[in-house]
């Protein structure tokens, strides 16, 4: 058997066939061999422990008893009928009960032998029970794979269950599997690796993930699996860095010149901060190495971002070369137009903005400088990628948000020169550490963890629906100091019609609690035609309404530092990634300001802890890390499209360590083997080589 034998489709391996071979593919993935092997169990039944009859518990998930058959009876007739069994041990009996397979059970179960029987246990009529258990005679077989010490437990759909296909079903194709294909593992890891980090070899890691001996042995298969699979992760990531580095060259930006002194010196109307300057100067180190920069930022709320990005774009002036910055949606990049055009006060430079709301004749003014070199730096949304776009010199491009553009768009203006600009990625959604590793891996990372001198920290308060009027008067004591309010509530896809109700209801309570012509309200929501949703922001911004009552659309791009106090509604409904975004549209000035968590009483344990979480911390960071703990990386901005995290077996909560050796390890094996070319990295060559992304490690040998 070759161990190309692992290709082989599904509905070769004996007791599959065509029908559950389907079945398999639609429902879980699987189409060969190598699959099946890599569906690992998400959980483990201890099969090391017998329970006597009087320690049953109720809430007890899965017990197992070693006892004698003393009884065997058949009940009832027809759809009615069932065999009651009884198991006695020295402390009492159970009723086994059987409603199925009933021919099997007459002619096999034999009263006065012993059995071990396995299963959950209820109660019925004040005795214990357990229905249809598994059943074993004792002693135990010695041919049972793994000696069922820990009992593997898959997942299963209810499609699969039809044919058969739950979890006890797909562990008995995992030990035929096994038992026919293990041999024929090749191993994946250099031995130099395997000894550096005391791990099992592959083939002894897949025996007892599936069937594991004992704990030990399980947990040095999840360690050894767990590795490998973000060792090959973190390979795919820095090859691929490591293969742009010497393809690409960049361009020098040798010289800090008059822009930047000129505005750090003469023009900034604040001092920068610590981590600003450090950010400010990685950039300035990665733009004098001759090779194109791929650097993220990543920063909180109001941290200095934009600052940054000015400043690294007047470092690509100083030395001859136009940028830009690209932003998800239109009101972003009229907030960062806005805010380096307020910045730089006209002089300098020249500076531009081009939005799918751009005129015809706006845009052919437009494009005719920018081709002459005349605009330094150019905003823009989408409508940066055209091809109408042209530069005449594009040495850096700024994107903000960057999750929210797909990886073609990007690509795009990557290709406006011929020498491709450098990169800096911007986002104000903090990412942990492990998901920075991983989704933005073959990136630099830097952080801007320190907020701007003189800002006031936000103050959260969580209230409930009964504790209504206490926000509404906290509200008129604000706007009586001359501030301004937010109102936010959820809109969610599956029901707009329905949110828009809510929103609507909202309003009408507003109005009734603040009247014309005392207050003024301002309504936004993603229904609105752009101009009407303009028109209604700027009205807030220019100070002329007191309260914007709006759905998620003002998340970001609204900076208005007279507004103190941001209210959301149904506060349980947002995630906290998105409600920490929220908060961050308060705070801008140099006010106290507040955010205020509206929900009801009924709260779910996810729900409370989100909400909890906001009242605790300001810091976006912390925040990152208990939303990757509730919500998984899955679901966090971003990572769908990455293509990486399709992880099987490692967690990114639990397993940093894991993840921090093995990045730490292809880091070194860079450094010491830079094209992989030592006998002992031929192994990892291979991969390397490899075209397609989602590879499978059992083909590369």
């Amino acid at each position: 058997m070759f161990a190309s034998d692992l290709d082989t489709t599904i509905e070769f391996l004996k007791g599959v066939g065509p029908k559950r071979a389907e079945i398999l593919q639609k429902e879980l993935g699987i189409f060969t061999y190598g699959q099946l092997l890599t569906y690992y169990p998400f959980r483990y039944i201890d099969r090391t422990r017998f329970y006597k009859v009087n320690e049953l518990q109720p809430d007890f998930p899965y017990v197992q008893i070693l006892g004698r058959i003393t009884g065997k009876e058949t009940i009832g007739e027809k759809h009615k009928k069932r065999i009651v069994a009884r198991l006695t041990d020295e402390t009492g009996t159970i009723e086994l009960v059987w409603f199925q397979s009933l021919k099997w059970v007459e002619e096999n179960l034999v009263r006065g032998k012993v059995y071990i029987a396995f299963g959950k246990p209820t109660v019925f009529n004040g005795s214990f029970s357990i229905s249809h258990p598994e059943l074993e005679t004792y002693p135990r077989p010695l041919t049972v794979t793994g000696n069922m010490t820990l009992q593997p437990v898959y997942n299963s759909t209810e499609k699969l269950k039809k044919f058969s296909l739950d979890s006890k079903g797909i562990q008995k194709l995992q030990a035929l599997l096994i038992e026919q294909c293990l041999p024929e593992v090749k191993e994946t890891m250099p031995a130099y690796i395997l000894e550096k980090y005391k791990l099992i070899n592959r083939r002894e890691a897949l025996l007892n993930i599936h069937f594991p001996k004992d704990t030990v042995s399980l947990q040095r298969a999840e360690r050894r699996l767990k590795f490998e699979e973000l060792f090959f992760i973190q390979l795919q990531l820095l090859s691929s860095k490591q293969f742009r580095e010497m393809k690409f060259k960049g361009q020098l930006f040798s010289i800090v010149g008059e822009r930047v002194n000129h505005f750090y010196k003469e023009i900034l109307p604040f001092a920068l901060t610590g981590a600003q300057k450090r950010v400010i100067k990685e950039i300035r180190i990665d733009t004098q190495r001759g090779v194109q920069m791929n650097r993220l930022v990543q920063g909180d709320v109001g941290s200095g971002k934009t600052v940054v990005a000015l400043m690294s774009m007047l470092l690509a002036n100083d030395n001859g070369f136009q940028a830009c910055i690209m932003a998800p949606t239109e009101i972003l990049a009229r907030q960062h137009y806005h805010s380096i055009a307020s910045l730089l006060d006209g002089k300098l430079i020249k500076v531009d903005i081009l939005t799918g709301n751009s005129t015809k004749k706006q845009r052919t003014l437009l494009h005719q400088q920018l081709e002459a070199g005349e605009i330094d730096i150019l905003v823009g949304t989408h409508a940066l990628i055209e091809d109408k776009v042209k530069f005449k010199n594009l040495g850096l491009v700024v994107i903000d948000e960057q999750h929210r553009f797909g990886v073609e768009q990007r690509a795009k203006l990557w290709r406006k020169n011929d020498i491709p600009p450098h990169i800096l990625v911007m986002t104000a959604t903090p990412i942990p550490r492990t998901l920075a590793m991983t989704v933005y891996g073959d990136l630099d990372v830097s952080m801007i963890d320190e907020l701007p001198v003189g800002r006031k920290p936000i103050e959260t308060r969580h209230l409930f629906e009964g504790q209504r009027l206490r926000m509404f008067g906290f509200m008129k004591t604000e706007i009586a100091k001359g501030r301004q309010v937010y109102v936010v509530y959820p809109l969610i896809k599956e029901s707009e019609k329905l949110d828009l109700l809510h929103l609507e209801a909202g309003i009408e309570q507003m109005r009734y609690q603040f009247p014309l012509p005392e207050y003024q309200i301002s309504i936004v929501h993603g229904k609105m035609p752009n101009a009407d949703k303009q028109f209604e922001m700027q009205r807030f911004i220019d100070g002329k309404t007191q309260i914007m009552v709006a759905t998620t659309v003002i998340e970001v791009g609204v900076n208005v530092p007279n507004a103190s106090v941001m209210i959301i509604e149904n506060a349980e409904r947002f995630g906290l990634s998105q409600l920490h975004q929220l908060r961050g549209r308060v705070g801008r000035g140099a006010e106290q300001s507040y955010c205020i968590l509206m929900s009801g009483q009924k709260l779910s344990r996810e729900g409370r802890k989100r909400l909890e979480t906001m009242v605790m911390t300001n810091n976006g960071f912390e925040i990152s890390e208990i939303d990757l703990e509730l919500r998984g990386p899955g679901d966090l901005a971003g990572t769908q499209q990455s293509g990486v995290l399709d992880l099987k077996l490692a967690n990114l909560v639990k397993d940093q360590q894991i993840l921090q050796e093995a990045r730490n390890t292809v880091i070194e094996i860079f450094h010491e083997d830079p094209l992989l070319a030592l006998p002992e990295n031929a192994l990892l060559k291979r991969f390397t080589d490899k075209k397609s992304r989602g590879i499978a490690l059992d083909k590369i040998s």
